[in-house]
């Protein structure tokens, strides 16, 4: 998976924020998904949607 300088400079600029960033590792797809302050059942759901490309 090949990022984009830009979106390399975003993710990194979330990870300061506290936000984590989980991207679909199919290749060609530019599905991602942001967040922060949420319980871990629910970021297992969102990092499960990123990463299911069937889902999207």
């Amino acid at each position: 998976m090949t990022q984009t300088l830009p979106e390399r400079l975003t993710d990194a600029l979330a990870l300061l924020t506290g936000t984590r960033t989980v991207r679909c590792p199919y290749p060609g797809c530019r599905v991602s998904v942001r967040y922060r302050h949420v319980t871990p059942d629910e970021a297992q759901r969102l990092t499960g949607l990123a990463i299911d490309h069937t889902r999207h």
